[in-house]
């Protein structure tokens, strides 16, 4: 009799770190550095958090940094291309800006205007969704520049921080709350 298949919360609980009281004290920090490692993980990662959007999106905006890596792999994976989401000053042409509102200050993110075409279907993917303000930016970003967000993916949902209510109106799949 074979074994129940791993759970994707169940990979994410075992090849995830927890670091104690990073980034301040009180806060236990799940790095899912070492999933992106693992060669299955990120494989099965970026397959369940791009699936319920498969066939419906152009290209994928990735959030600067993690956001990187799922966007990346989801674009090669898809045959699609990738937009990167930066933090202020680090693209070199002409950009959008948002300032979003942080736990502790003020953020902001940017895109190249000339990075997405109006009535692009965009998917955003992300590592964490907390309170919602830095995915809030990029999709303000993304439909500033005539983009059409289709969906928000990422692999952890802090419960309780309210970041699924910020972003209402756009469909966010995530593979585990915690």
């Amino acid at each position: 009799m074979n074994p129940e298949p791993e759970t994707i919360a169940e990979m994410l609980d075992r090849l995830s770190e927890i670091v104690p009281d990073y980034p301040s004290a009180g806060i236990s920090f799940k790095d899912l550095t070492p999933v992106f490692a693992d060669g299955q993980g990120l494989r099965r990662i970026v397959d369940e958090v791009i699936e319920p959007f498969r066939g419906q999106f152009d290209v994928i905006a990735g959030l600067e940094a993690r956001g990187f890596v799922l966007a990346a792999a989801g674009a090669y994976a898809t045959g699609t291309g990738m937009i990167t989401v930066r933090k202020a000053g680090k693209l070199p042409r002409e950009v959008f800006r948002d300032e979003y509102t942080l736990e502790y200050g003020t953020g902001t993110l940017e895109i190249h205007r000339d990075d997405v075409a109006p009535g692009t279907r965009v998917l955003i993917l992300d590592d964490v969704l907390a309170t919602g303000g830095t995915v809030g930016s990029a999709v303000r970003l993304l439909e500033l520049a005539g983009a059409e967000v289709i969906g928000v993916g990422v692999v952890l949902e802090l419960d309780g921080l309210g970041g699924r209510e910020k972003l209402d109106g756009h469909t966010v799949h995530s593979l585990q709350l915690v």
